[in-house]
């Protein structure tokens, strides 16, 4: 993402909070938002892949591989205990 596309979300959150936006630039703000988003959590990602840590018992662990972990089993259906129908109250 280049500075431009960041200028360009500056430039029309100034416009919104101003004097409004068209339905066009509406629409590119959402889009703008969304590149500016994936490139945020790509960059974070990315750090996170080069970060180890120790922890007290001398093993070192990757904390983007540690999250990855984490988020799979978050959202693994068969690892969720917890369920829910509309029976419960």
């Amino acid at each position: 993402m280049d500075d431009g596309v960041l200028d360009r979300i500056n430039w029309l959150y100034n416009k919104e909070k101003t004097e409004g936006l068209t339905e066009e630039e509406k629409v590119e703000q959402s889009e703008l938002r969304e590149i500016y988003l994936a490139t945020f959590r790509r960059n974070l990602k990315n750090q996170l892949d080069n970060i180890d840590i120790e922890n007290p018992d001398g093993t070192v662990e990757n904390l983007g591989e540690k999250h990855a972990i984490e988020v799979k089993e978050a959202f693994d259906p068969e690892n969720n205990d917890e369920t829910f129908s509309d029976d419960d109250t």
